[in-house]
Formats: C-alpha cells, structure tokens, sequence
C-alpha cells in the first residue's frame, strides 16, 4: 500500500525524478500502473541494476533496516518509510554508513507536508496565541476488526506506536523540539492478541509547556486532530489531511488544487482581545506531499539538504522507546540526548 498510494504517484509527479523500477514478487500491478517501469522479482536484482540511483523502501516495518542496509551498501542513496528503523540504533548505523559512503538515507515523515501542520506551523510563528501552555495533537481512527494487512498484527512490527506514533512525534519535535521527560501509557483496546492500538504519550519541556500526543483505532467520533492553548487564546482542528484519500485513487497528481481544503474543514483560532475572546476561521494551507521528493531531488543533485535528515528519525525513535520505557514502568523517563547521529 505504502508504494501504491505515497511514494509512486509523488515520485511520478516530481519533475526530475523518474519511477523507473519495482520490486513486486509475484505480480505485475505496478507495471499495469505505470506502463514501461521495469518489474523485478527480488531486491537483488534491482540493486544490480546500475542505473537505479535511489531506492525506495516500503516495505513492513520489520524489513525497513535491513533492506535499507543492503541497499546503502549497493552505494544506493535510500528514502525509508516510517519508522526507518525499529530501534534508534539501527536508524544510526544506517546515517553513519550513508555518511561514510556520501549517500543519502532520508525517512520520510511526509506528515511535515500535511495542511493542517503547515497551518499550525505558520499559526506558530505568528504567535497570536501568546505564550504556549499546552499542544494535543490526536489521530483517531475507527477500525475495530484486524488490518487487512497481516503484518501490521504482528507485535515484533512495532503496532500503532511505532506506526502513527513516528509521525506524531516527529511534528512535535519539528515545532518544539526536544523535550526534557517523556511520559506514556501504551496499551491494546481491541479483543484478541496483537501489538498495542492504543497510546498516548507526554512530552514534558524545561520551560513548563507540555505535549500531549495520541492515537487509537476505536474512535468514532475523533477528538480535535490539533488542540493548542496559550496564554492569549486557543486554536482547535478536526479532521485528516485528504492527500491519502486522495493518493488512493490516483498514479500521479495532476490537479492545480492539489491539497486544498474546503473551508468547512479549516480550523478556528479564538482570541483574547482587550478582555473579550475575538472567534475566527483559520484558512487551512494547502498540503503537498510532492515537496517532500522535491527535497529528495535536490538533496540528490547537491543543491540542498534532505528534507528530513535521519538524525531527526533517530530523536523521534529515542522517544517513542522512553515512551515504552515509561509505560512499562509506569514513571516519566528523563531524555539523555547523547549520541546522536550525524
């Protein structure tokens, strides 16, 4: 699913960058997509294909490290889906072999790319809420009976927290940067065996401003997918990003309005002004994942830095696993950030 609705339809819609091959076992569901890619059977025979120069990896969380691996060590540059790595140490041995051989090994964390965390950012910046007490960001979802997708129920691939969880964190860390404790409660709701579906973990900062982040798959009606209160005001946003709805249906993008929102959907801001609270619409920025292959481009051709680099997927995994730490010992985990990758 990953390579069907995200990374072909982006990579066939960036100017640059060409899908010239999958790697598809059994079938040829690729091929009757994009006519005149090159299907191979195995991972092997598209390292050996010299003209590849990136490789894609998006393929069950378990598989991320060591195809990615093999891949840097065909002198191929990488884009990893999320998580990169199920262990932090295995995201920094793959950036310090990326950086040995002057290749690239980028996660990605498209989210940065969604219109609602694009409004938040600039919403931000602007700082109308004044000074910043508190940011939820919740992804709730209703599914109730088992992925269609065996390997997601698999405990050793990680479960929702290392799956909406990466993307959760990510975009804290991309506002807020790096927290001081992590707090966390990580369980299963749902009948039967299986990994956890349910988490909410707390990032606690020096300067008394917390995060509260969390997922689950027996929602109906979602929370606010953004709460964020400050001193002056609040901003509230429900609903998901439609780019993977959209992405679904779809081999490239073509639409001039292209990540655009309704503006039914948009968030609103309520405001303190001179003692009386001021409610408004918050125009919702258009979301595009394409930027973040856009990145990868010129990452590739030298004129820019990657668009998320593995280091940030590295801070990203240390927090989701102070976040097991703290659910299994039932405390909040102080963060020691050493050891960070380059």
């Amino acid at each position: 699913m990953a390579g069907r609705v995200f990374h072909a339809p982006l990579i066939s819609s960036v100017d640059g960058l060409e899908l010239a091959a999958v790697v598809e076992r059994n079938s040829n569901h690729a091929a009757e997509r994009y006519p005149g890619i090159t299907t191979y059977r195995s991972v092997d025979e598209l390292l050996a294909d010299a003209s590849i120069k990136l490789v894609v990896v998006a393929t069950p969380n378990s598989s991320h490290f060591p195809i990615a691996l093999q891949a840097l060590e065909a002198a191929k540059s990488v884009v990893v889906d999320k998580p990169m790595a199920l262990k932090s140490e295995e995201i920094a041995q793959l950036a310090g072999l990326a950086g040995g051989i002057k290749s690239h090994c980028i996660p990605f964390h498209n989210r940065r790319w969604d219109n609602d965390f694009l409004t938040i950012h600039q919403l931000l910046n602007e700082r109308s809420l004044g000074r910043l007490v508190h940011f939820e960001s919740n992804f709730d979802r209703w599914r109730p009976g088992l992925s269609s997708r065996a390997w997601k129920e698999d405990a050793d691939e990680g479960g929702l927290l290392l799956d909406i969880g990466t993307h959760l964190v990510d975009q804290a860390l991309t506002l807020f940067g790096e927290p001081a404790a992590v707090g966390a409660e990580v369980q299963r709701e749902r009948l039967g065996e299986g990994p956890a579906d349910s988490f909410t973990v707390r990032l606690f900062y020096y300067t008394g401003f917390s995060v509260t982040l969390s997922a689950n798959l027996l929602s109906f009606l979602a929370r606010p997918r953004f709460h964020i209160r400050g001193a002056k005001g609040n901003f509230w946003k429900w609903g998901l990003d439609p780019q993977e709805d959209a992405l679904n249906r779809i081999a490239r993008i073509s639409d001039p309005h292209w990540g655009e929102e309704p503006s039914a959907n948009w968030g609103t801001m309520a405001v303190d002004v001179d003692g009386g609270m001021v409610t408004r619409p918050v125009t919702t920025l258009p979301g595009d994942y394409r930027r973040f292959y856009v990145g990868v481009r010129d990452a590739l051709l030298s004129n820019a830095e990657p668009p998320v680099k593995a280091s940030e997927a590295w801070r990203a995994a240390r927090v989701l696993e102070w976040a097991r730490e703290s659910a299994e010992q039932k405390r909040d985990i102080e963060c020691v950030w050493n050891g960070i990758p380059e």
